[in-house]
């Protein structure tokens, strides 16, 4: 591995003073931090690859990446930070509902290239998007969409292909060859397939159906893996984001096999 490190799910390691281990098994909210909530510690973050350049983590549903959407005390950037003990800078975003696959640069070269990499569409994604309706097998969403808050539309364009259904409900791959914002939600929302529990671009009713009925109370959407060109080494990198238990027991509740969530994700 050219003397990268990779720190492996299925164990707890002990590093540099502090302690990497699963944030799923302590059973933390999928929501904003509050008051009455018990506040995450970097330890919970779940890390999915490290070495000297660059972090990925597993991202809970209801964080933040960085102060910059909002005033929130505990952010994944400062989460991380403290966890490896030195600045780190964010080179993508995620959206505070969505989990999964989060990288960040420990230095201000790694940061330039995988900034420069997102943005020339170097890095592949791959999300896991439960839908309300019976989507096409695969297609292309081709539909301009703002890149930031109140910003003019630019253009985007989404993969995506039916992994399985469930009643009248899709769970889809999406692979989003631009990065703007909401970008899935959107074009999801566009071919009317809207995501469950979105409280911006789906349906009131169908995400109280899915609360009730599947303990479902976030949105089901995840960043599964993540594929792209080590900053420094050149190294072909690809991670997988394991689904956390607030989404994972949902899907099998809904009767979606364990198989479904491992055949997708391959970059």
């Amino acid at each position: 591995m050219s003397g990268l490190t990779r720190l492996l799910l299925t164990i707890v390691v002990e590093e540099r003073g502090f302690r990497v281990t699963k944030a799923w098994e302590r059973g933390l909210a999928a929501h904003p931090m509050t008051a009455e909530s018990t506040p995450l510690m970097p330890d919970d973050l779940q890390v999915l690859y490290r070495d000297e350049d660059i972090v990925v983590v597993n991202k809970p549903s209801g964080l933040l990446v960085h102060r910059g959407w909002d005033n929130d005390k505990i952010v994944a950037m400062t989460l991380v930070r403290d966890l490896v003990g030195a600045h780190v800078f964010p080179v993508h975003r995620l959206d505070r509902p969505t989990s999964g696959a989060l990288i960040f640069a420990q230095h201000k070269d790694a940061a330039r290239i995988m900034s420069q990499n997102f943005e020339a569409g170097k890095v592949s994604k791959a999300y896991l998007a439960l839908v309300r309706g019976i989507t096409p097998d695969s297609g292309t969403i081709d539909n301009p969409v703002p890149k930031k808050p109140k910003g003019p539309r630019v253009d985007a364009v989404t993969d995506f292909r039916r992994l399985y259904t469930f009643e009248r409900y899709s769970l889809v791959e999406a692979r989003p060859r631009t990065g703007r914002l909401h970008q899935i939600r959107r074009h999801l929302k566009h071919i009317t397939h809207p995501l469950i529990g979105d409280v911006n671009y789906g349906k009131g009713d169908q995400n109280r159906l899915f609360r009730e009925r599947f303990d479902l109370n976030r949105l089901a959407l995840h960043a599964l893996s993540i594929g792209f060109e080590h900053p420094l080494t050149h190294e072909d990198i690809h991670i997988v984001a394991p689904l956390p238990p607030d989404l994972e027991k949902p899907f099998l509740a809904m009767g979606i096999p364990e198989e479904v969530f491992k055949i997708t994700g391959a970059i």
